[in-house]
């Protein structure tokens, strides 16, 4: 598949291009404090149509997918939101999907360019199973909006809700823009990124690497279901889950705001000239000001401030460094 086009909301009034992966779609429409405070209160939409779609469908789906996957996939209802990874034998996240189905078909979007990889591996899956793997980028858009804002009396669209931290939207591409017109305001991806990293939410291939287990970024429980059979990957797992202490975890970092400027992504975390881990997004926050997510090394002490890029960084707890508790405590 060639590389997303940009999109037709870049149009809009003061719309302004992303960089690197997410420039197809508005980084910000003037100002992206504004946009924040606008999606804090329920207001306004999130342009991810630059996000890669794919469908699956066949009577076999869902079992397929319980068999391959971390999710229970089998007797999944339609219309409820699921996330689900695909590990390597040793348990390493090589794929992130998130989707719905809707009785037919599953439908799921991945990050920008990582389908093409995914259909690959599923593909090689299919054997004699009665499903048919697609790639329906150009014909359906993501948006994404809060979980609180007013409904969109769209009927060709189809919702993909996850209490707490919004509701995504498959949009058919050629409504992309009608959408807009009855979800307004845009809002830009500065705007939901800000608001996605304060929730210490992992982005798949940003804020993961070659070597993240799902136990690292608060995948466990979420995108890892621990009640189902086997799959690939599962026994690295359950071990670190039954016995915890993952090699790395998640963090928040609350950096130091002196500097106008973010860290470069996969730039070096140090406890004094020390490297114990590496720095993923970052984003301004209206509130808590620059903040980034990183994985460091599970014994780095929680109070321990570190550094990047010359500028300090506090820490913030996301994962627990111990054992039960994947994802970070409701405030």
């Amino acid at each position: 598949m060639t590389g997303p086009t940009p999109s037709p909301l870049l149009a809009l009034p003061g719309a302004v291009a992303g960089n690197g992966i997410d420039a197809p779609v508005a980084a910000h429409y003037g100002s992206f404090n504004t946009e924040q405070r606008s999606l804090e209160a329920g207001e306004g939409f999130v342009d991810l149509s630059h996000r890669d779609v794919i469908r699956i469908k066949g009577p076999d789906r869902l079992d397929w997918l319980h068999n391959l996957t971390t999710q229970f996939f089998a007797g999944l209802a339609p219309g409820v939101w699921t996330q689900a990874l695909i590990l390597s034998p040793t348990g390493h996240v090589e794929h992130e999907l998130r989707g719905v189905d809707d009785g037919e078909s599953f439908t799921a979007f991945t990050e920008p360019g990582a389908s093409g990889p995914l259909i690959a591996f599923l593909e090689r899956m299919v054997f004699m199973t009665r499903v048919e793997v697609t790639d329906v980028t150009a014909d359906v858009a993501v948006t994404w909006r809060p979980t609180s804002s007013r409904s969109v009396e769209e009927g060709a669209l189809a919702p993909v809700s996850k209490p707490d931290e919004g509701t995504y939207y498959l949009v058919p591409r050629d409504q992309l823009t009608t959408f807009a017109e009855a979800a307004g305001p845009a809002c830009g991806l500065w705007a939901f990124e800000a608001l996605r990293i304060a929730r210490g939410e992992p982005r798949f291939g940003l804020d993961t690497d070659h070597r993240t287990i799902p136990n690292e970024v608060g995948w466990v429980g979420t995108a890892v279901h621990l009640d189902k059979g086997c799959y690939r990957g599962q026994e690295t797992v359950a071990r670190v889950h039954t016995l915890g202490r993952p090699p790395r975890r998640l963090v928040l970092l609350h950096l130091d705001g002196s500097e106008n400027r973010l860290p470069t992504r996969e730039s070096e975390l140090l406890l004094g000239d020390k490297p114990v881990g590496l720095v993923g997004t970052s984003a301004r926050h209206h509130e808590l000001g620059p903040i980034a997510l990183g994985l460091v090394k599970r014994n780095v002490a929680l109070d321990a401030t570190l550094t990047t890029d010359s500028m300090p960084a506090a820490q913030e707890v996301v994962v627990d460094p111990e054992v039960g508790l994947h994802v970070r405590p409701r405030r």
